[in-house]
């Protein structure tokens, strides 16, 4: 994993091992890692975060697949750029054959990156500015609330289209830079508030294992129900590092790397960060700094603003709406990659453009209506993708397990 940090050069239509790793993050680290946890622990239960990290340990396996197929089975296209992703180990890997279902895939991927890839992550970063207005100035108008929404999604507009008309090169060099910084700062921040109320891990740590099980015994009886906990530990394991969603393949196929084994373990790596140490750190905020939590009840990120407020006061509000802007942002530029992708397999290289242009715009949309029911059907597409993929997963398993073994016999011997 060290050699992940090293400095590599990366050729023509192609970024570092680290650029791509940062890239596939960007795509998996959003607003889902503070306000989705906060969801998940007052439904479910502390013991919604056992589940969660059995699901990481699951999405690992599952990850090192995608990549190392998505590496495996890559190619050029017309411009020099690598693709990859679940589309063409499909049609590389399995036939011919097989191309509807990377079509299938492709499709499922490419509505889902206007809503949970773009929209949705706007409308997180105008609620978070919005609620930091307010509180320092409680009688900011609706009127004036529209204007900052608007403006707000012009400016994430122009910003989106300069990451992504720059090609692989700028993105990568975008991310390599926001995701490390913004990470770092945020799992900081929480491991002192961690730190700051360590007299209470015991508990916090009995509750998470104890409630695992028997949800009702910690919560007074408000999660009742060891399925429900299991359902939002897996539910949001499964969306925070999209392990079996195929997206995060697509970005780690453009890597200079030539093995794909060892880009299969950056894939690893991908998700112990995304998961089990960053979607950890904010349920261990909320659960160790003693915020009143109303278990049976959904909560956003009102909970981790209130954890980091009783260590750092209120100016945190600020910090944490700075942070998931900068989460958003990078999930909006990381999923613009993956639409792109999927759109150039459906219908060619010269679709890349008027998409990109779409995508971009759809940010102004999302910050300024109220598209509820139209969100929920991309959210179902998001959904959908797993299956085409992971029945390409499936059928290609002998191809990982014996790259794999020859990788590992080669290092040994």
């Amino acid at each position: 994993i060290g050699k992940i940090f090293h400095k590599t050069h990366a050729g023509e239509g192609e970024i570092t091992p680290f650029q791509a790793v940062s890239t596939a993050l960007a795509g998996t680290v959003g607003t889902g890692n503070i306000a989705g946890i906060t969801t998940a622990v007052t439904l479910g239960g502390p013991g919604t975060l056992f589940w969660l990290w059995v699901t990481a340990l699951i999405g690992m396996a599952t990850k090192y697949s995608e990549v190392l197929l998505a590496v495996k089975f890559r190619e050029r296209n017309k411009y020099g750029d690598w693709v990859g992703g679940p589309m063409y180990y499909i049609k590389n890997g399995l036939g011919k054959n097989w191309k509807w279902l990377g079509i299938l895939f492709s499709i499922f991927a490419a509505l889902a990156a206007f809503g949970i890839g773009n929209a949705v992550q706007v409308g997180n970063i105008v609620t978070s500015v919005n609620d930091v207005i307010v509180a320092f100035n409680p009688g900011f108008s609706e009127e004036s609330q529209s204007i900052v929404n608007l403006v707000l999604g012009i400016a994430l507009a122009v910003l989106t289209a300069v990451v992504l008309f720059g090609g692989i090169k700028r993105l990568g060099a975008v991310t390599e830079r926001l995701v490390p910084v913004m990470a770092l700062i945020y799992i900081v921040c929480c491991l002192i508030v961690v730190i700051y109320y360590a007299d209470t891990l015991p508990a916090v740590f009995h509750d998470i294992f104890v409630g695992a099980f028997s949800p009702a015994g910690v919560t007074g009886g408000a999660c009742g129900s060891m399925i429900l906990c299991i359902t939002w530990g897996v539910k949001r394991g499964v969306f925070s590092n999209e392990a079996g969603l195929g997206s995060a393949p697509m970005a780690h196929a453009t890597t200079s790397e030539t093995d794909p084994v060892k880009q299969g373990v950056y894939g690893i790596f991908e998700v112990f960060v995304d998961t089990i140490i960053i979607c950890t750190m904010t349920a261990l905020v909320i659960l160790c700094s003693g915020v009143p939590v109303n278990y049976g009840e959904a909560a956003g990120a009102e909970l981790t603003i209130g954890g980091f407020t009783a260590v750092y006061g209120n100016w945190v509000s600020i910090f944490t709406a700075v942070a998931m802007c900068c989460f958003a942002f990078s999930t909006i530029i990381g999923w613009g990659l993956y639409g792109t992708r999927c759109i150039e397999f459906l219908l060619g290289s010269r679709s890349n453009m008027p998409f990109m242009v779409l995508y971009s715009l759809t940010a102004i949309v999302g910050a300024t209506m109220n598209l509820g029911l139209m969100w929920s059907i991309a959210e179902t597409f998001n959904g959908l993708m797993v299956i085409p993929n992971l029945i390409a997963v499936f059928l290609l398993s002998g191809v990982v397990v014996k790259m794999t073994k020859e990788y590992f016999a080669k290092e040994n011997g």
